[in-house]
């Protein structure tokens, strides 16, 4: 650990910021799943300080996801249905919740697992634009999302992110709601916040060396927290729904009874393994997506280890599924705030774990006079810094193969969720490698003698099956009387369809008067310098 601690200037006030943000959506996740508080928050302590630990991300921060809200929720209500009817109405939810724990175990289990099989390359397998669009696409929904919040308008929680909320509201008629019914006092808290922010990142105010150690985040609380104070009594004074609502105990015995264990007997029920393995698969995916936008955001361009990063989730999920908590991921909302409030390790991530901790055993009342418009204004400027215009920009430059994948995620993304948004971009994108491959399998040449129908058809370094109509198309273009060269010299794999379709070319070739040469063109393994490369170095070692 000492090799991080050099850092602890730029980390310790990251991870305070990274705290303020999450204690609220932690909450707020709790609420839209339909489990008691203290569940989002366990999550939020187990993601920051033994997921942060293990894991080998320098940036990311887990905890409870939105992602798995509507799957808790749906998964409780069933579990409640099976609760035997000798059981007292009043024990049935907790029945349900003991239940869905165990669930939540096992996934952790599955989830180490995967580490060791490495499962954990998964998530290599989505193209940057993709990651790019999921990370604009998340950016405009906590932005969207944060609207009301900032005019005072809190009547659903952080976290509910999906477009069509469990009220029967969805993202814009929220925005309308808020802008029809503002608070003033938490309009003015968040409008301050905001203006602290932006000042923050000015150059003038960032060659005062206190701002190096004071981060803009925490001053917007610190002077939302004062401006409650200062309007009490007044017609802009904060009610409660406009402020961090921790749980607190009254004695130690309270504290303890917030804790709900799992019930190991049901180990039996389909049901609870159906649950465990739909978490599994969610909670896997959105931690594996979390990791590659990180590791794009992160300045030094680290890379974080999948396998070891799904062997720390699931080490997380079992100990949260042990003492009450909702299942964990690798989170953006949390890792972004971390890499824009100056985190540079893992140890941000911890200490917000810590925080967490500490605050809510010790110090829950200091968190409830946290005004939600100051949270709010962090938010918006992370939402804005995930999706601003120079990225959209930049994209369109890079072609219209990365726009529409990119613009396609963003819009499921806002307007469904992330899973949708990340799949539906992922099969545009594999549509047009389809479409390329389809475009591209060989360089036509009829430079030699165009006047005399002589083509000579270079073939790429792999031709797969995906080429087959491509070349088929082709070939059965070409003239009665013509020259033909077909050259596979360059390949370094030739698809035995492909083949077949040029042994059939041959055969057309005798009855067209088509005057073919195939070249290159050898049956079975064809050469590979790559193997070759690497066969050299192995035999060399």
């Amino acid at each position: 650990m000492k090799k991080y601690l050099y850092q602890i200037k730029s980390d310790l006030p990251a991870g305070l910021v990274v705290f303020l943000v999450a204690v609220p959506l932690c909450l707020g996740i709790a609420a839209v799943s339909g489990v008691p508080a203290f569940s989002g928050l366990i999550a939020g302590i187990i993601g920051g300080i033994v997921v942060g630990g293990l894991s080998g991300s320098q940036l990311g921060v887990s905890g409870p996801a939105a992602g798995l809200a509507v799957i808790i929720y749906d998964a409780i209500e069933q579990f409640k249905e099976q609760v035997p009817s000798t059981i007292p109405s009043d024990k049935v939810f907790s029945e349900a919740i003991q239940v869905f724990l165990l669930a939540v175990v096992i996934a952790g289990v599955i989830q180490v697992i995967l580490g060791y099989i490495n499962g954990g390359i998964i998530g290599y397998y989505f193209p940057s634009s993709v990651i790019k669009g999921m990370l604009a696409g998340i950016g405009i929904t906590i932005f969207l999302k944060e609207i009301p919040h900032a005019l005072g308008y809190d009547k659903d929680m952080e976290g509910d992110f999906n477009f069509y909320q469990i009220d029967g509201e969805n993202t814009f008629t929220e925005i309308l709601n808020a802008l029809g019914n503002p608070d003033i006092g938490a309009t003015i808290i968040s409008v301050i916040g905001i203006i602290i922010l932006i000042l923050w990142q000015t150059k003038f105010i960032q060659k005062i060396k206190l701002t190096k150690i004071v981060q803009g985040p925490l001053v917007a609380i610190l002077v939302g927290i004062a401006s409650v104070f200062f309007f009490k009594g007044s017609s802009y004074e904060m009610v409660q729904e406009h402020l961090v609502n921790v749980p607190v105990a009254n004695n130690t015995k309270e504290f303890w009874s917030f804790f709900t264990f799992p019930n190991f007997s049901a180990i039996g029920n389909s049901l609870v393994w159906k649950t465990a393995i739909v978490i599994t698969i969610v909670a896997s995916l959105e931690t594996l997506l979390c990791v590659e936008a990180t590791d794009k955001l992160d300045p030094e361009k680290r890379i974080t280890p999948t396998n070891r990063e799904l062997k720390a989730q699931g080490v997380g999920n079992i100990l949260s599924g042990l003492i009450g908590g909702l299942p964990i991921t690798q989170v953006i909302v949390r890792s972004s705030a971390n890499i824009q409030s100056g985190g540079k390790t893992k140890v941000s991530a911890i200490i917000h774990g810590l925080f967490i901790l500490c605050f809510v055993a010790f110090l829950p009342q200091v968190l409830n006079l946290i005004p939600r418009a100051s949270l709010a204004a962090i938010l918006l400027i992370v939402g804005y810094k995930l999706a601003k215009p120079d990225t959209f920009i930049a994209i369109w430059k890079e072609g219209k193969t990365q726009f529409f994948p990119f613009i396609i995620t963003i819009i499921f993304i806002v307007f469904k969720d992330l899973l949708w948004g990340v799949g539906i971009g992922l099969v545009v994108a594999i549509f047009e490698i389809l479409y390329l491959n389809y475009r591209k399998p060989y360089l036509l040449d009829t430079s030699t003698d165009k006047a005399n129908n002589q083509f000579r058809f270079l073939l790429a370094e792999d031709v797969t099956f995906l080429h087959k109509a491509s070349i088929m198309s082709t070939l059965n273009k070409v003239p009665n009387g013509s020259k033909v060269i077909i050259d596979g010299r360059k390949s370094i794999s030739i698809h035995p369809d492909v083949r077949e379709i040029i042994r059939d070319f041959e055969t057309h070739a005798k009855f067209a008067n088509i005057d073919l040469e195939v070249k290159g063109m050898l049956e079975g393994k064809q050469p590979n310098p790559i193997a070759d490369f690497e066969e050299l170095v192995d035999k060399k070692n």
